[in-house]
């Protein structure tokens, strides 16, 4: 069994309204095992023999049949998810600024993502993850998210089914999840 972090987009946000733990029971229903969320912002942990692929369609069937929504969910191996917090490039403590992960899953948005680097505006970082990690480092003054580079591009529709954002904090609280 592998341990998973399950990152579903858009929950309780934008009129998509879940209870977790409804959102708990039609994962475990679907049969995945272990199922638990976090916070109220579609963060699961989860385990499975599946690979990450097979669990992202699982649970994305399994949302959308239940919840009649359109579910798009992001899977990685727990690890990884470790991985790409330890790999975070800018100091994530400043006072005043948020430090977030966007998680990509398509590598022709991966590359438009990371490109958006050369257009950010004096307050706010933008780098690549490494190659094995499939995510966009950014960190904006607080309040100001929605109006960064980032921010801006990723209410496109083209990235709504392969990308999601999580605060740096948020993943900490993922991964704390696994030791309690």
């Amino acid at each position: 069994m592998t341990r998973y972090a399950a990152f579903l987009r858009g929950v309780n946000v934008g009129g998509v309204n879940l209870k977790m733990a409804e959102v708990a029971a039609a994962l475990t229903d679907a049969g995945l095992a272990e199922v638990r969320t976090i916070l109220a912002t579609g963060n699961v942990t989860l385990e499975s023999p599946k690979t990450a692929e097979a669990v992202r369609a699982t649970a994305e069937k399994a949302l959308r049949k239940q919840f009649g929504y359109d579910a798009w969910v992001l899977v990685y191996p727990i690890k990884k998810v470790q991985n790409i917090v330890d790999g975070y490039p800018f100091d994530a403590q400043v006072d005043g600024y948020q430090s977030y992960v966007t998680f990509v899953s398509d590598s022709d948005v991966l590359d438009e993502l990371a490109a958006l680097a050369k257009d950010a505006g004096p307050d706010e970082k933008i780098k690549r993850g490494p190659k094995s990690a499939d995510v966009i480092y950014w960190q904006v003054p607080k309040n100001k998210t929605l109006d960064s580079t980032i921010g801006k591009t990723m209410g496109n529709k083209r990235y709504k089914s392969s990308t999601t954002t999580r605060n740096l904090r948020t993943l900490v609280k993922v991964l704390g999840a696994q030791s309690s």
